[in-house]
């Protein structure tokens, strides 16, 4: 019988090959390729920064017609969505791969308190939507002075001895 030596990092390394197997079994295909996600929901990318004089959101929208695309604001959340459509040219049994995502998407931007959203301009120029939010002054607080009453003294009520 052969002495083997006991390593207490091999528990660790059996539950990291457990978890390796569980993450490629959900996430790829069992022949390791990632599972087609037609039909999917996705979201695109977003690039969101600031200016002095706005907020710009910027998301990848490649092969999306604009009329596809509808942006609002609603209770200061900027909601950018629509849809991604597969187009059948090519019959379904053709196709190697399908790699790109297809079908609804949205992505929501909660929206600072300094920024009007009545003004909201949105341009698509080369596959990139491009939304503007022109920030406005924002509120000062106002301060209210506070006048302190004197209250008028009571004559003291003397005592009735009885």
């Amino acid at each position: 019988m052969a002495i083997v030596r006991w390593d207490p990092f091999d528990a660790f390394l059996g539950a990291q090959d457990d978890l390796n197997r569980m993450f490629r079994r959900n996430w790829l295909s069992p022949t390791g390729e990632r599972p087609s996600t037609e039909g999917a929901t996705w979201a695109p990318a977003v690039d969101i920064y600031e200016t002095g004089e706005s907020l710009n959101v910027e998301a990848e929208l490649p092969g999306i017609e604009p009329k596809d695309i509808e942006v609002s604001v609603d209770e200061g959340v900027l909601t950018i969505k629509g849809e991604r459509k597969l187009e059948k040219e090519v019959k379904e049994e053709n196709f190697h791969r399908i790699e790109r995502a297809y079908g609804m998407f949205q992505r929501s931007v909660r929206l600072p308190q300094d920024v009007d959203p009545e003004s909201v301009k949105a341009s698509y120029d080369d596959g990139v939507l491009k939304v503007t939010v022109p920030k406005v002054e924002p509120k000062k607080p106002k301060s209210v002075p506070v006048e302190v009453e004197k209250k008028k003294s009571e004559p003291k009520k003397e005592k009735k001895q009885a």
